[in-house]
């Protein structure tokens, strides 16, 4: 039954790898371009944008061909996320034509307030910890995603609450001419007076008082290299420092949480992530292929051994008809060796990878497999001007759904849980709601083969 999930995997591959074949050749007439004219990029860099686009200046290209790239080029520039309008005309001039792309540049700094919950989603902390605002960390994110109007992004996060962190990121993604090869580097620490320590029948068990001592430390740094060889494309390595240290306390209570009875652990991380981006729009798909893969391999000093495990997400997303959008979505991971620490385990119920209707309940395992399927209609798309520089409009769409989902994890030491090693799936109905920015609500009913129903509501896609 497991192996079941694996197929819509194989279908999206499919359908990705036969997209290029196959096409009716196109015998319009030939036009050169002459000029390519970008105004409104007041911060932005033309290198920047002219790297994004479908067309070169001297290219020669179909006549008849315009329309489809101005569609490609429009999206390609709003996936950059530096845009809240991309407009374009053409001018014929003979066998020539020109070019002239306007756009119009969102807030270069954008201050991002935090509301982090300490549990995996609203769900839980609303409902299992009643709402407790003590649960809540509060801080502010300072993001430059277009520091120089090279690209690069430099964030600095502040955060106290629940959790008390001080983090700092950087990443330049073009330093060389052809605009293929980047770098970057993190920095942040992060403390907490409570943390989860084991997980008892599907339920994380915490340790701590809000006001008491430190328990939990977190320090992290890395470097990394991006390689972006095409457009659709992109490879980021890097090479992380960890060192998580804990407090005797949760060593009495888990003697597994790190390895070897240790309050410490310390290791290297060598991370690797393949991005293949062949949808409308990265952050809420609803045409083409997309698919991410990560490689990790952690080398412990203290604490834990060996590590290492494979994730792959691949996203399949289709325009039937008019308004109507279906999409296939798989998540798998792969990890070697499978016994480790309680802090490394970690599987289905955290993040994006959860069966949808589960949302309160936690799998610990090592290798498992989540298959989810849409059917969403367009009911509403309407924008909505304002007269503020970089905020001219606020967009609204509005998505109706029905979803139905599937998902199994191999759990070698599944103890208590009543969910592991057991096919889950799940069905329901929502609305999706895309504004500003890309931001987004799901409101999700579903129904899971446990017989439980209820509400959900999560702040990202699919």
């Amino acid at each position: 039954m497991r192996y079941l999930l694996l197929l819509p995997l194989l279908f999206v591959c499919t359908c990705a790898y036969s997209q290029g074949g196959g096409g009716a050749a196109n015998t319009g007439q030939q036009v050169t371009i002459r000029k390519i004219i970008i105004t409104g990029n007041t911060i932005t860099r033309r290198s920047v944008i002219l790297r994004e686009l479908g067309i070169h200046e001297g290219d020669t290209i179909f006549a008849n061909a315009t329309d489809s790239l101005n569609t490609e080029n429009k999206l390609r520039l709003f996936n950059l996320q530096l845009f809240n309008e991309v407009d374009q005309h053409i001018e014929h001039i003979g066998s020539e034509l020109d070019w002239y792309i306007a756009v119009k540049e969102r807030w270069p700094v954008i201050p991002s307030v935090i509301v982090q919950f300490a549990d995996r989603n609203f769900n839980t902390w609303w409902v299992s910890e009643h709402h407790d605002l003590r649960r809540v960390s509060g801080g502010l994110t300072l993001t430059d995603k277009n520091f120089r109007g090279n690209l690069e992004t430099l964030a600095v996060t502040a955060e106290d609450g629940y959790t008390q962190k001080l983090g700092i990121n950087y990443m330049r993604p073009y330093v060389n001419r052809g605009q293929t090869n980047g770098f970057g580097f993190s920095l942040s620490y992060a403390q907490s007076r409570q943390t989860y320590f084991n997980t008892d029948s599907n339920k994380l068990v915490y340790a701590g008082t809000y006001s008491g001592p430190v328990i939990l430390k977190q320090l992290e740094g890395g470097i990394s290299y991006l390689y972006r060889p095409a457009y659709a494309s992109k490879h980021l390595f890097q090479l992380n420092y960890k060192d998580y240290s804990v407090s005797d306390t949760i060593l009495k209570l888990n003697p597994e949480y790190f390895a070897n009875n240790s309050t410490r652990a310390r290791f290297f991380e060598f991370y690797y992530r393949y991005e293949y981006n062949g949808v409308d729009n990265w952050n809420y798909s609803l045409t083409g292929y997309k698919l991410v893969t990560q490689a990790v391999v952690r080398q412990g000093l203290e604490g834990i051994h060996f590590q290492s495990y494979a994730n792959v997400e691949a996203g399949w997303f289709k325009n039937p008809l008019p308004k109507w959008y279906t999409s296939v979505i798989f998540r798998g991971r792969l990890m070697y060796p499978q016994q480790q620490p309680y802090y490394l385990r970690g599987g289905l119920g955290t993040q994006t990878d959860y069966v949808r209707g589960y949302e309160y309940y936690v799998i610990d395992g090592s290798n498992y497999g989540v298959v989810r399927l849409d059917l969403k209609r367009e009911v509403f798309n309407n924008t909505y001007a304002i007269p503020v520089r970089y905020f001219t409009a606020i967009p609204v769409r509005i998505y109706p759904k029905v979803f139905f989902d599937a998902g199994y994890i191999d759990s070698p030491r599944p103890g208590n849980s009543f969910l592991s090693n057991k096919l889950q799936y799940s069905a329901g109905v929502g609305i999706d709601v895309v504004t500003l920015y890309d931001i987004k609500l799901r409101f999700e009913y579903a129904f899971n083969h446990l017989g439980q129903n209820g509400l959900y509501l999560h702040f990202n896609s699919e």
